[in-house]
């Protein structure tokens, strides 16, 4: 079973709006979980999965089944994602990131969800962000379940692979630089310093589960949240839709601000059909809070954001596992 990549809405959904009332009150009131998607990293640079122009009209991201299968898929994926690491690591936190950084610290949030792995929610300042999805920035052996940091490893690689300066076409929200095969066939990989085994970014991939206590983390903040606030996502897999479904079913409001429509929109009590970025400045400046206010992390807290290694316990799935619900989602 392959991991869903699109969703075509079946039924009638309501219009877009451009009122940002609903969700200016929701704020107001406090309590408000965010759980943000690709979209909000986009005017940062880094395209979105479904969004015009986004990355799967021209790439099929690498999957879980297909990782662990093949040791060409892995040159391919380390390769390119070698490549895409360096523009992740210029990547810097935009208006929307600074505004949810600034509502955090106005007290309005109970908390932060994100689906993205980019890091740029704690590079802005918003403080124990779950990382439904992972990171970009740690690595974990699948024999031992050792964590290590992609700063460590992109060092490695370097070394392993001098002069391996390739043109992309592109570079997607997973990370993955859009390379052809010929530039990809020379590639070194590098193994585990610890046993030897093979590395995987600490990312979920399509095709992968979601680590249980992470999931039921979320869900502990749903229940305890006022509200529901979806930021740039389409919510075309379960993993971050089961979260909406969960508040709607509860009689919180769910709000959304994402240009197209989701797969939530049903259990909305709005879409905001307008930029992120514009959004989220606009909210700050009717609750009379400056989005920018403090808003830039210290020099050296990117990068501490980026080379963090937590141990968290080990999850590997069982090989050939496919689910629905793991993906680096919109």
């Amino acid at each position: 079973m392959r991991p869903t990549l699109s969703w075509t809405p079946t039924e009638d959904l309501p219009p877009g709006t451009t009122d940002l009332e609903p969700v200016t009150d929701a704020l107001s009131t406090g309590g408000v979980l965010v759980l943000s998607g690709a979209g909000i990293s986009t005017e940062s640079g880094i395209p979105d999965y479904r969004g015009e122009g986004g990355s799967l009209t021209r790439h099929t991201p690498m999957t879980y089944q297909d990782f662990t299968a093949s040791a060409q898929a892995r040159r391919r994926y380390w390769a390119r994602s070698h490549l895409g690491w360096r523009t992740f690591g210029r990547a810097r936190p935009n208006a929307g990131h600074r505004a949810v950084a600034a509502f955090g610290r106005h007290g309005l949030l109970s908390g932060v969800v994100t689906q993205n792995v980019d890091g740029l929610h704690q590079a802005a300042g918003s403080e124990a962000v779950v990382e439904l999805h992972g990171s970009l920035d740690r690595v974990v052996c699948l024999s031992c379940g050792t964590f290590s940091s992609r700063r460590q490893l992109a060092r490695r690689l370097e070394e392993a692979n001098m002069g391996f300066e390739p043109v992309a076409a592109g570079i997607n929200p997973d990370g993955d630089a859009d390379l052809t095969d010929d530039q990809v066939e020379d590639f070194r990989v590098v193994s585990c310093t610890v046993c030897g085994g093979t590395l995987k970014p600490d990312v979920v991939f399509f095709g992968e589960a979601v680590p249980p206590q992470r999931v039921e983390h979320c869900r502990k903040l749903v229940r305890e949240s006022a509200s529901l606030l979806v930021l740039g996502s389409s919510l075309t897999v379960m993993s971050g839709l089961r979260f909406v479904r969960q508040a709607a079913q509860a009689g919180k409001p769910v709000l959304i601000v994402n240009h197209d429509p989701t797969r939530g929109d049903r259990h909305a009590v709005t879409r905001v059909a307008l930029p992120l970025g514009t959004a989220l400045t606009t909210l700050a400046d009717r609750l009379g809070i400056p989005a920018d206010d403090e808003a830039a992390a210290p020099s050296g807290a990117v990068t501490a954001a980026r080379s963090r290694c937590r141990k968290e316990s080990k999850r590997v799935p069982a090989h050939g596992q496919a689910v629905e619900n793991g993906v680096p989602e919109v």
